[in-house]
Formats: C-alpha cells, structure tokens, sequence
C-alpha cells in the first residue's frame, strides 16, 4: 500500500528539483501546486497560507523535506516542520541540491531545517530526525539513490515518528 506523504521545500528555488522527487512513484504525495495556485494562495495572508498548507498536511503519514540552498530559511517550510511534529507525522529531509534544475544546473547545500529547530525539551530536531545525503557524482546517481531508498526512508520516519 502506498503511503501519503506531504513534501515540504523552498518553492522558489527548489521546485524544478521537487518535481523529479515527486515523480519517482514510489509513494503517493500531496499534488504540486502548479504555478498559478501557489502563487494565488501567496498572495493571500499568513492566516490563509497557514490554512492551505494545513489543509495539505491533512491524511499525510509523512513529510518529507527536501532540501536545498534556501530552505532552511523558508518561514513556511519552518511551519510545515512544526504542524508535522505536532499532528505525529514521520519526517526526514533529503538533500536535494545536486539534482539538476530546469537549467541543468546544481546548486549550493544549505543548511539543514532540523539544526535551527528545538523540541520543548531543548533537543535540536537534528538529534531525531534524519537527513539523508545522497550519494553520487552526477544528478542521474543522486536521483536513482533517492528512488532505490525512499519507500524505506518513509517506513522509518513512520516507525520512529514522535508521539
């Protein structure tokens, strides 16, 4: 059975790089936003941008934060970290900067989300959740690494999820 899973990334920078992991197949995700909603729904407030998202994360087992250049700082990638730990979702990042974007180009590793962000009881996410480096010297072995390991990376963030 295919798992439902929520994938949370910088949409400016990172959603050519974003489509290539969602199409793998492996699990069923949360649809992308196609340009023009995700610009409509950017233009409302916080309050509706928080509810869009929400509405997202709804009937998801698993975020799945793909990471690039900017992500870390992403206040909504930030709120998307935080309902997913509140709501008991499995969660794991994947570093996503050596996939090639619409320009064939690579980008540079940014920070990882989980070491800027605390537990109540002081713990740096980044000492729970993982974050997987794919290995490979091309785009193309990134990829096929991502694609062999991610239905496993699901079942662990899953079994392991904060409760």
């Amino acid at each position: 059975m295919a798992r439902r899973v929520f994938y949370s990334f910088d949409y400016e920078s990172d959603c050519w790089r974003a489509s290539m992991v969602r199409n793998i197949g492996v699990v069923e995700g949360n649809q992308a936003a196609r340009d023009n909603t995700w610009e409509s729904v950017k233009r409302g407030d916080a309050a509706a941008i928080m509810d869009w998202i929400d509405e997202e994360l709804n009937g998801r087992s698993c975020t799945i934060v793909l990471i690039g250049a900017e992500t870390a700082s992403s206040r909504w990638v930030n709120y998307e970290i935080a309902q997913s730990l509140d709501s008991g979702k499995g969660m794991f990042g994947i570093r996503i900067h050596r996939l090639l974007d619409q320009n064939q180009q690579e980008s540079v590793a940014g920070p990882d989300p989980f070491t800027t962000m605390s537990l109540p009881d002081g713990r740096q996410l980044s000492t729970i959740i993982p974050t997987y480096d794919p290995p490979g010297a091309s785009s193309k072995e990134v990829y096929a690494h991502i694609s062999e390991h991610l239905q496993q990376w699901i079942e662990a963030a899953i079994a392991n999820r904060l409760r």
